[in-house]
């Protein structure tokens, strides 16, 4: 299967676990310091979109013309926007903490693990300094991981 495809397909997990929690009610966080969490995360989403462009709204892993973005959230993480989703998901899920809550924030979780593998692995072989760019930036939390 190609890496195209392994990337639409955990984009459509990602879509159903979510709409999952949202239709459970519990996407959107409750309590002052989660509600907080999602702002962030919200704030992050926006800067990413608004740093990479039109050209970051696409379904699958696709490298897009344009060159590598290194510039914003970018410059201190590879992925902001899956680091948002993360976020985001996480702050809802631990408002309303539940196994079956858990189990799809964990569902969402991996969908954005295999996009970020998909993602590295395309991007790398489009951009070639994007092997420097991964030694130097890490992938979701900044200084951290």
């Amino acid at each position: 299967m190609s890496l195209k495809l392994v990337s639409l397909a955990a984009t459509s997990v990602l879509v159903a676990s979510t709409l999952g929690l949202l239709f459970a009610r519990w996407l959107f966080a409750v309590g002052p310091v989660a509600i907080g969490l999602q702002v962030v995360a919200a704030a992050l989403m926006l800067a990413a979109r608004l740093t990479f462009g039109a050209r970051s709204f696409h379904a699958g892993a696709n490298p897009t013309e344009g060159g590598l973005v290194t510039g914003g959230p970018y410059r201190f993480i590879r992925h902001p926007i899956y680091a948002a989703i993360l976020l985001f998901t996480w702050a809802g899920v631990g408002s309303h903490l539940s196994i079956l809550s858990a189990a799809l924030g964990g569902v969402s979780s991996a969908a954005i693990a295999v996009r970020i593998a998909t993602e590295e692995r395309l991007v790398t072989a489009a951009y070639p300094e994007y092997a420097e760019y991964a030694r130097r930036t890490k992938r979701l939390i900044p200084f951290v991981i």
